[in-house]
Parts: C-alpha cells; sequence; structure tokens
C-alpha cells in the first residue's frame, strides 16, 4: 500500500512538473495596438507650399540714356496712372583735359574772328544793297522820261536784285558764325564735367503707366543711367494669385475650376480656385539632393476673400491643399494597418483574442487614412503596425 502511494505521488509530481514545463513553453500573447473601422467623412487632398504674386506687374526703365535725378518714391507709396516717376536730364559732358581746352579756346577765337569778318562782310553788303537802290530808282525816273532803253533798265534792276541776295546770304552767314562762337564758348564752360543749370537743362519725365504700388525700386540715387535700366516695378495689389509647384504625378490629378483651401498664412483659411495649370514643368532638386518634375498651378482667390484688406502682399507664403475628392459615407482605417500579402492588400482583425489575416479591397489614400471597398465592416477592431510576430490565428494582447 505504501509503495501504491508513493507512485501515486511520483506520478502526480511529473504531472505537475510537465504543466509547469508546457505553461512555461506556451507563447504568451502579443502585445498590439489597435484601431477601429469607421464610417466619416473623407477628403483627398494634395497639399504643397505655394507663394503669392501679383498676375501682372509693370517694369518701368529708363527709355534713352541720361542722367537720372533722385528717385523720390519709395517701396509701397500709392501711384495714380500719369502721376510721375523720375525724371531724366542730359548726360553731364566729359571733363576737357589741358590740351583739349587750349583747342577749345583756339576754336572760339577762331569762331569769334570768322563772326567779325561775317558782320563786316555783311556790312559791307548793306553798302552796296543800298547804292544798288539808289541807281535803280534815278534810272528808273530816266526810263520814264524815254530818257533811257529798257534793257539798261533791267540791267539796274538785276544788279539791285543780286545786291539784295548777296546781302541775305551775308546775313546767314552772320547767323551761322554766331552759333558757332556759342558752340565754341559752350565746349569751354564744361571743365571737369559739371552739370547745367537746372532751369536750363530739358527734362525727360517718365509717368506711371498704371494706377497701383511701388513693389521694387532699382534706382534711388540720382547718376547716369543706360537705356533700357530698370528703375521702378508697379503692381496693383488686387491682382493677387497664388503659384503652387506641385509634383508632376499630382498636377495630372487637378482640373481647373477644383477647390483649394488656403492656410498657414497667419490667418483663417481661405478658399480658392484653380485657374490655370502650366502645360510645361521644371526641374528643381529637393532637400534630398532628388530631381524632381514640378508644374506651376496658379490658383485665384475666391471671390469674397480681398488679399490687400488681408494684408497679404506679393512673395507671401501660404499652404494650398487642393481638394481631389471627398465623400460623407466612406469607410476607412489607417494606413498603418495595411500591409502585402500574395500581392494582395490585406489587415489583421481581432477576433475573439486572435488575429485573422483577411484580404481588403482599397480606394484612396489620404495621408494616414485609407479608404476600404471592401472586405471590412464598421465597428471591427484592426491591428495598427502589424509586426513579424504577428500571424495568423495568433494570440494577442491590447496595449493599454
Amino acid at each position: 500500500m505504501t509503495r501504491h502511494i508513493k507512485r501515486l505521488i511520483g506520478a502526480a509530481l511529473g504531472l505537475a512538473a510537465l504543466g509547469l514545463l508546457a505553461w512555461a513553453l506556451w507563447p504568451s500573447p502579443v502585445t498590439v495596438s489597435i484601431a477601429t473601422v469607421n464610417v466619416g467623412p473623407f477628403t483627398e487632398t494634395v497639399s504643397e507650399e505655394g507663394r503669392t504674386r501679383l498676375r501682372d506687374t509693370w517694369h518701368v526703365s529708363a527709355p534713352i540714356a541720361g542722367y537720372l535725378q533722385r528717385v523720390m518714391l519709395e517701396v509701397g507709396d500709392t501711384v495714380a496712372e500719369g502721376d510721375t516717376l523720375f525724371r531724366l536730364e542730359p548726360s553731364p559732358a566729359p571733363a576737357l583735359d589741358a590740351r583739349s581746352r587750349q583747342q577749345a579756346e583756339d576754336n572760339l577765337q577762331a569762331a569769334q574772328a570768322r563772326w567779325r569778318a561775317t558782320q563786316a562782310n555783311l556790312e559791307t553788303t548793306r553798302a552796296d544793297r543800298r547804292f544798288a537802290e539808289a541807281e535803280y530808282q534815278r534810272h528808273r525816273q530816266l526810263h520814264e522820261r524815254n530818257l533811257i532803253s529798257n534793257a539798261e533798265l533791267e540791267h539796274r534792276q538785276n544788279l539791285r536784285d543780286r545786291q539784295r541776295a548777296l546781302e541775305n546770304s551775308a546775313a546767314s552767314n552772320v547767323e551761322v558764325a554766331r552759333f558757332e562762337v556759342e558752340a565754341a564758348r559752350a565746349m569751354l564752360d564744361v571743365v571737369s564735367g559739371q552739370r547745367s543749370q537746372p532751369d536750363d537743362t530739358p527734362e525727360l519725365a517718365i509717368r506711371a503707366p498704371i494706377s497701383g504700388v511701388v513693389l521694387t525700386r532699382h534706382r534711388c540715387c540720382e547718376g547716369s543711367v543706360a537705356a533700357g535700366e530698370p528703375i521702378l516695378e508697379l503692381g496693383r495689389p488686387t491682382d493677387i494669385e497664388v503659384q503652387v509647384d506641385l509634383l508632376s504625378m499630382d498636377a495630372v490629378r487637378l482640373r481647373p475650376g477644383m477647390t483649394v483651401r488656403f492656410s498657414g498664412w497667419g490667418g483663417d483659411a481661405l478658399e480658392g480656385r484653380i485657374r490655370r495649370i502650366e502645360p510645361a514643368g521644371f526641374t528643381r532638386i529637393s532637400a534630398l539632393g532628388v530631381d524632381e518634375q514640378r508644374v506651376p498651378v496658379i490658383v485665384d482667390f475666391a471671390e469674397s476673400v480681398d488679399p490687400e484688406a488681408l494684408g497679404l502682399g506679393k512673395g507671401f507664403r501660404i499652404d494650398a491643399d487642393f481638394l481631389v475628392w471627398e465623400g460623407n459615407e466612406v469607410m476607412q482605417i489607417p494606413t498603418s494597418a495595411l500591409f502585402r500579402h500574395q500581392g494582395a492588400w490585406t489587415v489583421f482583425v481581432v477576433e475573439e483574442g486572435r488575429a485573422a489575416r483577411r484580404t481588403v479591397e482599397i480606394g484612396r489614400r489620404q495621408g494616414m487614412v485609407t479608404q476600404v471597398l471592401s472586405g471590412l465592416a464598421e465597428s471591427e477592431v484592426v491591428i495598427n503596425h502589424p509586426g513579424e510576430q504577428v500571424s495568423h490565428g495568433a494570440r494577442v494582447k491590447v496595449e493599454e
């Protein structure tokens, strides 16, 4: 009897040891994070940073080479169409060296001498003209008394007319000589490139082509300018639009007229509409050094939005969310719950404390949320970020 009891006790201890070993080796539940399948509003957007700009700008430049007077307008000043923006005057003459100055003085003296000679010649021709006039009058009286022939009278008339022409020519030579004297004297007036007196200097006033504000002032101080050199940039603050450079793979999903929501500019969200998608893209190098094909998308603010009243100007940063698609009753799950299994999208569903693998059909994606078309029901629980320890049928425990 004693031996039989001992055998029973040994068997019980062995079974207990085997039970403890089996319990120790039994896999513990995998701790997982879960999410609930819900149905609600879903929007698919394309988000990118943009910059405000003016639809049209006017670059006002110097039409001719000259000397620019100081530009009194500053950035932000309002101008009306026709207002004077700046003035141009002729460029100062270059300074004369000693040799050129001596030549200019000699030219002035020679011009003055020619002027005096033409004046003397004018006096001589005037005296000859007066004598010819008197001779003609005497011969005309003799002709009236039939004392001389017609040929003699015509000869005297011809002499008178020739003297008149010579007098006019001499007077013209005097004017030419006077102009030469003034030109030679003007050369001597400029010794070191000094500007002319303001009262004597002709000015060209450049006027505003539009009513707007000054956006950029390229030149402020007086000085020589070349033809075509930019001076000011003008624009209308009411013509503000937004340019967003999107990836080409996102731009092809958009169409003119789509709704855009603006944020990140310093105030409440604003609304706009796509006006134009540029037909040509460009290459931009990202922060990671990757070549990206970007396409400019131009967006107009809604009619109820007044950018000027809100303080928006040219070159302001703004975040744009392009509304590609939206729905009200859309089944959705976190994108982190999805993984690929045998070429299909799959999730793990928690059923009675165990993970069950299930194939699903997905639709649109928006950031961390994905639309589910089939394979799940509302309020079911899926596992987020399933790791290698999670398998079909494995026991799971929800982390706190």
